[in-house]
């Protein structure tokens, strides 16, 4: 069981007391102070030790369960689990959010070739069906644990790829360093389970829930540079969108 000595709370802070605590447990969990498995004493007496009100603690909890840190377990109680990657709705590659979230990010290439464009892929890019176009697929993970299935179309003769470059940056890094001016993207999220070969290369189960994620990108010219189909592990990561009242 975990005790929290090193949490304090500031009451003379305008910032809510459960908040406070839950950012200090978010920093625990995310350095790894916490490790994904260990077990938080009960609600009665984290209060006391913290001399907060079991309303205030069961708050701190509450949140942290939203946010994806703790999850309640019947006969066990709570637990910290791995916190999910949570990637801005923004023209952000996933090479670059977990750089940023602090998370060693790491891609196999699973199939690099060039085929010729289906339907979907064709009207994404705005080519005729058929035209050949660069199809990629990787496997990519987050501190060696796997996380997403990303496939790409790009139209032919944008930007030389090989596996070596794709394991050693991300896509989007590697366009824009060939000169591709990634300017804006039509994105659509979904959710479905995961068939029995993506559950294997995920190290899932067969019919875990499952973030789908389609993107078609552009220039600055209204060009399509690339159209990607993406596959996430929903229990290790989240779409967090910003909404903004007119």
């Amino acid at each position: 069981m975990f005790s929290p000595p090193s949490i304090a709370v500031d009451r003379t802070s305008p910032v809510p007391l459960y908040y406070q605590v839950a950012q200090q447990f978010e920093q625990l969990i995310e350095s790894g102070q916490l490790p994904p498995g260990t077990k938080l004493d009960n609600e009665i007496l984290l209060a006391d030790q913290l001399g907060l009100s079991r309303p205030t603690l069961r708050r701190a909890i509450e949140y942290l369960v939203d946010r994806g840190y703790l999850v309640r377990k019947r006969g066990l109680g709570t637990q910290v689990v791995h916190p999910k990657v949570r990637r801005p709705v923004e023209l952000t590659s996933l090479y670059d959010d977990l750089t940023t979230s602090g998370k060693t990010p790491r891609t196999t290439v699973l199939s690099l070739r060039t085929l010729p464009a289906a339907d979907a892929v064709a009207h994404a890019l705005g080519i005729d069906e058929s035209t050949p176009v660069l199809a990629l697929e990787r496997l990519r993970y987050a501190d060696d644990e796997p996380l997403a299935i990303m496939r790409n179309w790009i139209p032919r003769g944008l930007v030389e790829l090989t596996p070596e470059r794709l394991e050693r940056a991300g896509l989007y890094q590697t366009m824009r360093a060939a000169g591709l001016r990634l300017h804006l993207a039509s994105q659509t999220v979904g959710a479905r389970k995961a068939t029995a070969a993506e559950a294997r290369l995920l190290h899932a189960t067969r019919g875990e829930p499952v973030l789908t994620m389609q993107r078609t990108t552009y220039d600055d010219a209204g060009r399509s540079l690339e159209f990607a189909d993406h596959l996430y592990r929903a229990s290790h990561y989240s779409f967090e969108i910003v909404l903004v009242a007119r």
